[in-house]
């Protein structure tokens, strides 16, 4: 099975990163913040979208940094994902 968004919506798959404090002490996942660098996973198609014609600046592959509580998350095939607008995704990172 695999999503295809519609409209400006992206795909995203949060990049998990391993975080270790100054003193070298590693954070378990609870004490971590929600991470915020992600990979495109799937792009719709933009189009128009509220009366206003929305071209699609990201593509699949691109990593980028999103809005700390963006999007909507779901699990398939035991990976998580999140569903979110284009306008959620503040830079592509290189």
């Amino acid at each position: 099975m695999t999503i295809n968004p519609l409209g400006d919506r992206v795909v995203i798959k949060m990049i998990e990163t391993e975080e270790t404090t100054k003193s070298g002490i590693v954070l378990p996942g609870s004490a971590k913040e929600k991470p915020q660098v992600a990979e495109i996973v799937a792009v719709g198609p933009g189009g128009l979208v509220d009366g206003k014609e929305v071209t699609m600046q990201v593509k699949v592959g691109d990593r980028v940094l999103i809005s700390k509580y963006a999007g909507t998350e779901i699990k398939m095939n035991d990976v998580e994902y999140t569903i979110l607008k284009q306008s959620d995704i503040l830079a592509i990172v290189d």
